[in-house]
């Protein structure tokens, strides 16, 4: 999992349970394709010490020119973002749910992704999601507009929005 610190977008690249570090370098080469020319925006990467990421994972990303960076050791809070993205995931989703396997575990993930990015608002950004550039141009009366829910992992999560043109 890779998180944009500017827009806090949040990319899933994939899931194991016994992630090595050629899984790892796989993972960023996923998402070095899957970002294309968007790579040019950034322009470091922050990770931990981990021995998952070895110095080929380091040069995939230093082959976009990406400055990388290794948190200090014992250092949480150095990698926070990250960090309260990896509390934000287990509140909302994984403490109410039971993943049943890799496949299960990649559809929540990508499901959650949409809605995080699409749809959740986020502080850090004046309460925009991070695919959003601008807020709605009004608020929504209730007495006048209908809301509809969407219902999002079985009703773990709703998201809400304006039903189209139509007045109660």
């Amino acid at each position: 999992m890779f998180l944009e610190h500017g827009t806090r977008r949040l990319h899933t690249t994939g899931v194991t349970t016994h992630p090595t570090q050629d899984w790892t370098v796989q993972q960023a080469r996923n998402l070095a394709a899957d970002l294309g020319t968007r790579m040019e925006s950034l322009r470091s990467l922050l990770h931990d010490r981990d021995g998952k990421y070895g110095k080929t994972f380091d040069t995939v990303f230093e082959a976009e020119e990406l400055r990388v960076i290794k948190s200090a050791p014992q250092a949480p809070r150095m990698n926070a973002h990250c960090e309260r993205v990896i509390g934000t995931l287990r509140r909302e989703l994984l403490d109410h749910g039971l993943i049943t396997g890799e496949a299960h575990a990649r559809h929540v993930l990508k499901t959650y992704q949409e809605h995080y990015n699409r749809h959740r608002p986020h502080q850090a950004r004046d309460q925009l999601p991070p695919a959003d550039q601008h807020h709605p141009a009004a608020v929504l009366d209730p007495e006048t507009h209908r809301v509809l829910r969407t219902r999002i992992l079985g009703g773990l999560i709703n998201e809400y929005r304006k039903a189209p043109d139509q007045q109660r």
